[in-house]
């Protein structure tokens, strides 16, 4: 095959940035799902398995962000948009990677030493985190808001889960001895903290696909805003 062949066989530089982003999106809900597993049956395996694709989210970051940065001179607008959402939706990526490593090494220091509550509520947490994830890779590779809407609705249950696990070791109104309460505090804001990132790449997805950030949706204010997002997409839609 002759050099002129295999360029104009090679893959455009946007194109493989936007797939790269996506072998990145299904390697933090990999991440994730090895965090539930993890601490539902106390795998120290799996639990350690969380640094090396710590790093490898890195890994995509780094060349994300350095490849955005020589592409984006060289494509129209609208690939240019899409470049863009690819460096924000890896950001996200990349703090997700680290805190559910901060998780991990927090599970890993109290191995055996916490309360059956707790597992099952981490485990719940980490098992939603991977739905909103596994949902964020659907929306950014289908151009799909539904399913961003479903990270965004999402992030609710994850702060509901958030506020019980506070209120059993920090309140503690029934006055019991819980193990290990500082390390499953800490476990339980990086779970919630990641899932605030795996909110804002959805917000990302519906920004990239729609023109319009969700947070500047202007109707009323006592709609959840994932139902302000919802009317303003169906508004546009029928003014078209």
């Amino acid at each position: 095959m002759s050099t002129a062949t295999k360029i104009l066989d090679a893959e455009p530089a946007h194109q493989y940035l936007v797939r790269r982003t996506g072998e990145a999106c299904h390697k933090a809900k990999e991440a994730a799902a090895a965090a539930a597993e993890g601490i539902a049956i106390g795998s120290s395996a799996l639990l350690n398995s969380l640094r090396q694709r710590e790093r490898e989210l890195d890994t995509f970051d780094l060349e994300i962000d350095s490849g955005v940065t020589t592409a984006i001179t060289e494509v129209d607008p609208a690939q240019a948009r899409e470049l863009l959402a690819c460096m924000k939706v890896m950001i996200a990526l990349e703090r997700i990677g680290d805190l559910l490593l901060s998780f991990a090494n927090s599970a890993l220091s109290v191995a055996g030493r916490i309360d059956p509550e707790d597992t099952r509520d981490l485990t719940q947490m980490a098992t939603l985190l991977e739905k909103m994830l596994t949902d964020g890779a659907s929306a950014f590779s289908g151009r799909d808001v539904s399913k961003a809407i479903d990270v965004l609705r999402a992030d609710a249950e994850m702060d509901r889960l958030r506020n019980l696990m506070f209120l059993r070791h920090i309140e503690n109104p029934e006055n019991i001895h819980r193990q290990a309460s500082l390390q499953v505090i800490f476990m339980t804001q990086s779970l919630e903290r990641a899932g605030d990132h795996a909110k804002n790449l959805a917000e990302e997805v519906c920004h990239f696909v729609s023109g319009r950030p969700v947070r500047h949706v202007s109707i009323a204010h006592d709609k959840p805003v994932e139902q302000m997002f919802i009317d303003y997409l169906r508004r546009r839609d029928h003014h078209r």
